[in-house]
């Protein structure tokens, strides 16, 4: 298969070798545009190193959180089925398609990166789903039953952002595998999953442990 043309072109301008290919995700039945795993078995440049940590690309790796959520998902597909859902920070999209595969009524997916956008589309007709679209959370109405988000939590300035999903779903789950041990009222950890980004960056053991938090508007 041909990659998408513009995501293709946006990897190239941070990484001149790099392709994007069709990966299957591990334990799932889904499939993404990712970058090539051969492309992650060379050093990098200094100049591609800055251009990845000014611009990092994070639609073309199907992070270790959003794997868990989206296996978790199609485990637990009533946590979906039939509901209006908000995918916060899609990335590549993968828990979005993973809602919509389990029977959501309607998945928005919301990332203020139009290449994260783009890849979700391309990923959800990869996928045979349908996914609405969102670059501004906060304009976005209460109306949503639940939000999903996957890998936000990697800074603790974003933990105010806890409180915001809120205003927007009565309910909320939360995958992350950096900041596993926060405190608040409302969310209540639901376990503990192991999973790898995909393709897999050797990272550490401990960012291969993820932590799913549900939290239900008071």
């Amino acid at each position: 298969m041909t990659p998408p043309a513009t995501l293709q072109a946006a990897l190239g301008q941070l990484l001149g070798d790099a392709r994007l290919s069709v990966s299957p995700l591990p334990d799932t039945d889904l499939r993404l545009w990712l970058i090539d795993a051969d492309n992650m078995d060379r050093a990098f440049s200094p100049d591609e190193t800055r251009r990845i940590l000014e611009e990092p690309p994070y639609w073309c790796f199907c992070w270790a959180s959003g794997l868990v959520l989206a296996r978790w998902l199609a485990e637990n597909p009533q946590w979906v089925r039939g509901k209006r859902v908000l995918d916060f920070g899609a990335g590549s999209g993968v828990a979005a398609i993973a809602a919509a595969k389990a029977g959501a009524l309607e998945v928005v997916a919301c990332d203020l990166d139009p290449l994260a956008l783009q890849a979700s589309r391309a990923n959800a007709a990869l996928n045979d789903v349908t996914l609405e679209y969102s670059e501004d959370f906060f304009a976005e109405a209460d109306r949503f039953d639940l939000i999903i988000v996957a890998d936000v939590l990697y800074d603790r300035a974003n933990l105010p952002l806890l409180d915001q999903f809120l205003s927007r779903g009565r309910e909320v789950l939360v995958a992350d595998s950096r900041v596993r041990d926060f405190q608040h009222p409302l969310y209540q950890r639901l376990g503990i999953f192991d999973a790898c980004t995909w393709p897999d960056l050797a990272e550490p053991a401990e960012f291969r442990r993820v932590s799913l938090y549900h939290a239900r508007r008071a």
